[in-house]
């Protein structure tokens, strides 16, 4: 093996311009690679982000409560008690669960809420909203509202409101006026606009209302307990696997938020597919040009070739030496191109900062090691092709006279 090594190395060494042109080649083939897994997965990192990163990762609430018979099993079920609408599942202790929520890895923030629906009125406009009640320290630990202000200020105390801008500019309304809300219990309150968001999600903008805790359990008539706690996760595509550990963990009913996105989850599936195609092509034009260079290369020394398998040379050394050179080409290549790949990106921002003309360009997705893998692997079994071709030479016929 040492000695078909040296061989490889003397035969990419002799053309030097050649081999410089087919490692440029796999490096460009390994580029486009590197920068469309960096393109394709930025795009999922910053639509996740803009349509589901200020909503709940992961929301716990109380089990669902079975139809009560009132008659046993042996005499059949005539009647049963079925769960009324007007009747809401509470978490009644749900401060009690908190610690052991909290530990659960990627798990980043967890957030009582009291909501609801309701009807804010302004003079003879009306506009039904979904009303939010938090503590004023967790007013951003899900949604960053504060974060999103575009008026006022994110301080929520009671008497306080903080509504969406689209619902702002549908109802005319501003900072420092006062508007009247009333719950699906038909309990009426008046509330002072204290600031007005935007988190670029219009089924948030345009009908959510934040009010204080304790203003929502009396609009909901809750005095204690919450409707649900919403968890944020520093890693959103980990929901599935956090809310089945939450589910075990506390025996409550944890709801990842990808139960009710599965169509954006089905267009995430085929842009990742689309992707695919493309690195694929790109792959695949590497193994072409390797597998190209180097059966020319076999038809350029068949009489050196002749001359080794004459001197003793196994059909083995002789596949060897081609698929040596083969996997050097697409190791230097994968490793110039992938580094040529990650410099570039280096100047993008990250997805979540790119503005709306810009690329959203994620380095982290890059997929350079596997980048690199493939390719090797690819001009290995480019090689086998000239490998063969040359391991046939009769040494008789090339080297005769």
């Amino acid at each position: 093996m040492t000695y078909s090594f040296k061989v490889a190395l003397r035969y990419l060494a002799s053309n030097r311009a050649q081999t410089a042109l087919l490692i440029a080649g796999v490096a460009v083939g390994v580029y486009i690679f590197v920068f469309m897994s960096a393109l394709i997965g930025g795009l999922a990192v910053l639509l996740l982000n803009r349509t589901v990163g200020n909503i709940a990762h992961v929301t716990i609430q109380a089990p669902d409560r079975d139809p009560v018979s009132l008659y046993g099993r042996d005499s059949g079920t005539l009647v049963a008690i079925l769960k009324s609408v007007q009747q809401r599942t509470t978490l009644q202790s749900a401060a009690a669960f908190l610690p052991a929520i909290e530990a659960i890895p990627n798990v980043t923030s967890v957030a009582g809420v009291v909501a609801g629906n309701g009807f804010l009125t302004k003079g003879e406009a009306i506009a039904p909203v979904i009303v939010t009640g938090v503590e004023p320290d967790q007013v951003s630990a899900i949604a960053n509202v504060a974060g999103n202000l575009v008026a006022g200020s994110g301080d929520l105390t009671i008497g306080i409101a903080l509504i969406g801008s689209g619902l702002a500019k549908t109802m005319g309304l501003q900072v420092g006026q006062r508007v009247s809300i009333r719950s699906e219990r038909n309990i009426d309150a008046t509330l002072l606009i204290g600031g007005v968001f935007s988190l670029g999600v219009s089924s948030v903008d345009d009908g959510a209302i934040y009010v204080h805790l304790r203003t929502a359990r009396v609009l909901f008539e809750l005095p204690d307990g919450v409707s649900r706690l919403e968890v944020k996760l520093d890693d959103l595509r980990l929901a599935p696997e956090v809310a089945r550990r939450i589910a075990n963990t506390t025996g409550l009913k944890s709801i990842p938020w990808t139960e009710k996105n599965e169509q954006l989850l089905n267009g995430l599936v085929a842009q990742a597919r689309s992707g695919d195609v493309i690195k694929g092509f790109a792959l695949v034009t590497i193994v072409i040009g390797v597998a190209s260079a180097l059966l020319l290369s076999t038809y350029r020394r068949q009489s050196e070739i002749g001359i080794m398998r004459a001197m003793g040379a196994t059909r083995r050394f002789v596949v060897g030496v081609f698929m040596i050179q083969g996997g050097l080409i697409g190791l230097a290549g994968g490793l110039l191109g992938a580094g040529l790949g990650y410099l570039s990106l280096l100047p993008f921002p990250l997805p979540e900062a790119t503005s709306s003309t810009g690329l959203p360009i994620a380095i982290g997705e890059g997929a350079y090691g596997t980048a690199i893998l493939l390719t090797f692997i690819g001009a290995i079994f480019a090689a086998i092709w000239p490998a063969s071709a040359a391991s046939r030479v009769d040494p008789v016929k090339v080297i005769g006279p």
